[in-house]
C-alpha cells in the first residue's frame, strides 16, 4: 500500500484512494451531488428533492469538505463536512444547534470542530474510505488545534424507530457523557413511547465513533425531514483511537 501524507493540501494516497479538500467551487458541488444521491435519493425523501439534485444549505460555504476519490475514475465516493471555531462564528452557531440546545458546551466552543454529514457511495462501504476520512478528520482537529470533535449522529426511523430505541438504551449503559456535557433536544425522539428492536443495530457510522472513545451526550433529537433519530456525539481528540492514525501514517 503507497502511502503520502502532505499536510499544507491536506491530501493522503492510499492504495486507489486519495484524500483531499475541496478548494473550488466545482468540488462543492461534487460533494452535494453525492449527498443529495445517498442521503434523499437512495432515502426516498421526496419532501426534500431539488431540481439541481444538490444536498446544500448556508453551512456549506463555511465549512471544510474532506474529499475521497477513486484515483482512476477521479469518482467522489466519500466526503465529510467540517466545521472549525473561525467557521462557527461566521454563521453564528454550529448546525447541531438546529436540533439541540448546546448551552453547557459554551465553553468548549473555541476546542471544537463539528463534523457532519458523512456520507460514502454505496460501492465503497467495505471500510477504507470512512478510515481514511477519519484519518484526514484527526489531522484537521489538530492543524486548528481542536480538542474535541462534535456532531450529530443518525439513526433511521424506517422501522417505526424500534432501532432507534433500542440503538440508545444499548449505548447509554456505556457510553454517556458525563453531566456537565450533556445537551438537550428541542424535539425530542419519543423514545418511552416505542418499544425497542429485540437487538440493538447501531449504525457503522455511530459504531465507529463509540470504538474511539465518543460519548453521547444525551436522549436523541427527532429530525422529521431526514426521517431520523440523531444523537448528539462527543469525542475528546485525546480519546481518538490510534489504529486511524497509525494505519495511514498521520501522526499522533
Amino acid at each position: 500500500m503507497q502511502t503520502i501524507i502532505q499536510v499544507a493540501d491536506q491530501k493522503v494516497i492510499s492504495g486507489r484512494l486519495t484524500l483531499s479538500m475541496a478548494s473550488t467551487q466545482e468540488e462543492l458541488r461534487e460533494v452535494q451531488r453525492l449527498r443529495y444521491k445517498v442521503f434523499i435519493e437512495s432515502m426516498g425523501l421526496t419532501s426534500l428533492a431539488s431540481e439541481d439534485g444538490l444536498d446544500s444549505d448556508e453551512f456549506d460555504d463555511v465549512c471544510d469538505h474532506l474529499i475521497v476519490r477513486e484515483a482512476d475514475s477521479l469518482k467522489v465516493v466519500g466526503t465529510y463536512r467540517l466545521l472549525n471555531p473561525a467557521g462557527a462564528r461566521k454563521v453564528g452557531r454550529v448546525y447541531s444547534e438546529n436540533e439541540f440546545d448546546l448551552g453547557r458546551l459554551r465553553h468548549l466552543r473555541g476546542r471544537m470542530v463539528e463534523a457532519g454529514r458523512a456520507c460514502i457511495h454505496p460501492d465503497y462501504r467495505g471500510g477504507s474510505v470512512i478510515m481514511l476520512l477519519w484519518s484526514g478528520l484527526a489531522e484537521y482537529m489538530r492543524r486548528h488545534q481542536c480538542e474535541y470533535l462534535t456532531g450529530c449522529a443518525s439513526i433511521s426511523l424506517a422501522d417505526g424507530g424500534h432501532n432507534a430505541v433500542a440503538v440508545y438504551q444499548h449505548l447509554q449503559k456505556a457510553h454517556m457523557a458525563p453531566p456537565e456535557y450533556r445537551v438537550t433536544p428541542h424535539l425530542p425522539f419519543p423514545i418511552g413511547q416505542v418499544e425497542p428492536a429485540r437487538s440493538a443495530q447501531v449504525p457503522a457510522l455511530l459504531k465507529g465513533y463509540m470504538r474511539s472513545g465518543a460519548w453521547i451526550c444525551g436522549e436523541p433529537a427527532w429530525d422529521p425531514d431526514f426521517e431520523s433519530a440523531d444523537l448528539f456525539v462527543m469525542m475528546p481528540l485525546a480519546n481518538l483511537d490510534s489504529r486511524y492514525a497509525r494505519h495511514y501514517g498521520v501522526a499522533a
